[in-house]
């Protein structure tokens, strides 16, 4: 295998069918090269990877001649040593594991999915949030209040309410009734039936808006004089930084 970091723009883009492909391929995937044979490439009939090089699809060359796929180059190389090797990567799981259901390979897909990266992420975070109402949500409207707030500012600051409990909900309320701000702008997180806190979740709403490119960090909500309840117990901030 030959893999070189070197990102050559494409020449002119040849579009057609190779009905005879040759022993031994060349490629370039999203600008890394590599050199495989056609029988590892075709080693799991069915995989949408084996189905590419069969002869039946129009492949893409670049200007040396070399298969051309519009894939991330970097996290095919742990694809390939799969096929030659079943050696399953230990390395950027996350995203070889996106590789894999794009290629369609489905043993290395289950295999992926026993690692404790995926199934953490599947079984573990994802059937907690799915029992939380209206997360992903509450989510993008938090988001769409932040960019809406920040017009010549150099910060955003949402406000969120996350309660455990129906009855953490109940005071909640009582507590948004009592609070002098717009209540359309406090983002209300549950109240949801797992075991996780209220800090899980907040571990998770972090990771899933930094995961869309945000910079953000959490602060303490300060109570006006007065209030009822103590404030963090409900309310958080979430803080967007722009610049």
């Amino acid at each position: 295998m030959s893999i070189s970091s070197e990102h050559k723009p494409l020449g002119k883009q040849v579009t057609g069918s190779l009905p005879t492909l040759p022993p031994i391929v060349e490629l370039n995937v999203g600008g890394e090269m590599y050199t495989t044979t056609l029988s590892t490439l075709k080693k799991h009939p069915g995989s949408k990877l084996a189905e590419m090089f069969t002869g039946q699809h129009k492949l893409r060359t670049d200007s040396k001649g070399r298969i051309f796929i519009d894939r991330p180059g970097t996290y095919f190389k742990y694809i390939l040593e799969y096929l030659r090797s079943n050696k399953v990567p230990t390395q950027c799981i996350q995203d070889v594991y996106k590789e894999a259901l794009f290629y369609d390979i489905e043993p290395l897909i289950k295999q992926l999915e026993d690692s404790p990266q995926i199934f953490g992420e599947r079984v573990a975070r994802k059937q907690f949030l799915a029992r939380v109402p209206n997360y992903s949500e509450n989510i993008e409207l938090m988001i769409r209040i932040a960019r809406a707030e920040a017009v010549a500012s150099r910060y955003s600051r949402v406000i969120i309410c996350v309660v455990r409990t129906e009855e953490d909900a109940a005071r909640c309320q009582d507590a948004l009734n009592s609070l002098d701000m717009d209540k359309k702008s406090v983002v209300k997180f549950g109240p949801w039936k797992a075991a996780p806190s209220i800090y899980d979740l907040l571990d998770c709403i972090q990771m899933d808006v930094k995961d869309k490119g945000y910079t953000i960090s959490l602060q303490a909500h300060v109570a006006e004089k007065g209030f009822r309840f103590k404030s963090q117990d409900f309310f958080h901030i979430i803080q967007f930084t722009w610049w």
